[in-house]
């Protein structure tokens, strides 16, 4: 049977993992409270992981919004997404999607689009569907989708 850790323990334990790598404020609270904590514990814990720079919501959304555009392809609708889902306000969203470098965002459009058209026709009007719809669950905004594909289909007939 597992024994339940202190308060200090616990705050050991999520400052540890907090240099280890990027967390969020939402992530690591829940994290203590799942360990049987008050909210008013969890807080004085968050606090003080704040104030010690273990946890920074702007540093944790500027990485995880350029660490998902360049190693899982993902455009920044669906980047948005993902950190709503962890409770980040919208000025801090955009400032992380600002981060992102554009030569990069347009590199991360373009490898998933070519590794997508590998599969596909697109001389075919429903392969040319099927890429656009592929791209756009990825989180890529219309304007480039259509900008990227017109340009890997002039590239491929000429």
């Amino acid at each position: 049977m597992k024994k339940t850790p202190t308060a200090e323990e616990m705050l050991v334990k999520m400052a540890g993992l907090c240099a280890g790598a990027e967390q969020c404020t939402a992530d690591i609270r829940q994290k203590i409270l799942k360990q049987g904590f008050s909210t008013e514990e969890a807080e004085k814990m968050l606090a003080y992981l704040g104030a010690n720079k273990y946890i920074d919501d702007a540093r944790y959304a500027r990485a995880y919004a350029v660490d998902k555009v360049r190693f899982s392809g993902w455009g920044k609708m669906k980047v948005r997404m993902g950190l709503r889902a962890k409770g980040m306000n919208d000025s801090l969203i955009s400032q992380a999607l600002d981060y992102v470098p554009s030569e990069e965002y347009c590199d991360a459009l373009e490898k998933v689009l070519m590794s997508k058209a590998r599969s596909l026709d697109l001389a075919d009007v429903k392969d040319r569907q099927k890429l656009y719809r592929h791209l756009a669950s990825r989180g890529f905004e219309s304007q480039l989708i259509i900008s990227a594909m017109r340009k890997c289909i002039k590239s491929k007939t000429s």
